[in-house]
């Protein structure tokens, strides 16, 4: 039973220094454990925190973990921190990351086309704030940047990974790029075909 409370603590103390989320397989190599026994390590220490209700809590995104404050303190920590309440998202910030995190990958074309008007300036402003970044390219002519969410994303709305996403009627999830090169090539074709 030690040895198995070594390695818990051995975690809980990766995961503080680290101050940011450690993939799965890092913790795995660094530990010298497998993944079953990791996996019973984050439960045996995210059970000690609920139990004890402390402080800080251990959260999983996608496929990696993280020590965070508790939201019951967060009042306590913005004091010392210094930061105010960090702004609300504008209506067209929300709807640029909800065609985000359901259509990902996309391009800034596809926002665009989504919406029906120019989010340039709102995909800047949400790359600047971390909540998206660009994950690479599409393979079509101008190779436009494709944008994804982050892990801060994931934070900033509580969710462990993607499919917690709430069910959007009509607004499922595709194919993200591959979809995306689809449509396009769908387009060219069309417009062929009337210029013909």
């Amino acid at each position: 039973m030690e040895k198995d409370n070594d390695k818990v603590c051995a975690l809980e103390a990766v995961l503080f220094a680290a101050g940011d989320s450690v993939p799965a397989s890092r913790l795995c190599e660094v530990l010298e454990i497998g993944r079953e026994e990791l996996e019973a390590c984050v439960a045996a220490l995210d059970d000690r925190y609920d139990y004890e209700r402390r402080g800080i809590r251990l959260v999983r995104l996608d496929d990696r973990y993280q020590l965070v404050s508790r939201a019951d303190y967060a009042c306590y920590v913005r004091k010392v921190l210094e930061s105010g309440r960090p702004p609300a998202l504008s209506q067209s910030a929300l709807e640029v990351l909800a065609i985000v995190a359901y259509k990902q990958p996309v391009t800034r074309a596809y926002i665009d086309r989504v919406r029906g008007v120019d989010s340039g300036h709102t995909v800047s402003s949400l790359a600047d704030k971390g909540l998206i970044s660009s994950c690479g390219r599409l393979d079509v002519p101008g190779r436009p940047n494709l944008y994804a969410t982050t892990e801060k994303f994931l934070r900033a709305f509580g969710l462990s990974d993607l499919e917690q996403l709430p069910y959007i009627e009509g607004f499922e999830v595709e194919h993200g790029a591959e979809q995306l090169t689809m449509e396009l090539d769908t387009e060219e074709t069309g417009k062929a075909g009337e210029t013909a």
